[in-house]
């Protein structure tokens, strides 16, 4: 029996999105990921881009348990000597909400090509973006919400 190797042809990919408001940011990254990857189809192969399209809405009403907001630093460098510069997670949640989100998703999946590919599938918008239209305008796709009540905080 030859094993399955996936090719564009066979891949499919859906629309998902989820709704961050009051889910934990650990905790919905890593479902998010694993969409992301693929992870959770049984075409999955490691080193082709099988995983869907995921949209994250209310990126700006997300939660940090355990007072992580202020314990916790993102760090960013300019590739200078000593031009490291970090912030904290409350600082980035109040400022760009959407790039903590989705430098937490970053973390989970490979750093490589393949994982940019597999970035360039998530959308993370905020609760004052594009109201008008349910939170994204991506309405065309018909996302499927993605159901993940276990990230909920307590």
């Amino acid at each position: 029996m030859r094993t399955y190797a996936p090719n564009e042809a066979d891949i499919e990919r859906a629309w998902h999105v989820v709704d961050a408001e009051g889910l934990v940011l650990g905790r919905m990254a890593t479902e998010v990921a694993t969409i992301l990857r693929g992870k959770h189809k049984p075409t999955f192969a490691p080193n082709a881009d099988v995983g869907d399209h995921v949209i994250i809405i209310n990126a700006d009403k997300v939660v940090l348990t355990a007072n992580k907001a202020e314990r916790k630093h993102m760090y960013s460098h300019s590739g200078y000597p000593g031009g490291i510069s970090s912030t904290t997670y409350a600082e980035m949640l109040d400022k760009k909400p959407a790039d903590a989100v989705r430098g937490s998703v970053r973390g989970m999946i490979p750093k490589n090509s393949l994982g940019r590919r597999m970035l360039s599938k998530l959308q993370v918008y905020t609760s004052t973006e594009y109201q008008d239209q349910g939170g994204h305008p991506h309405a065309a796709q018909k996302p499927q919400p993605l159901a993940i009540d276990h990230a909920r905080a307590r």
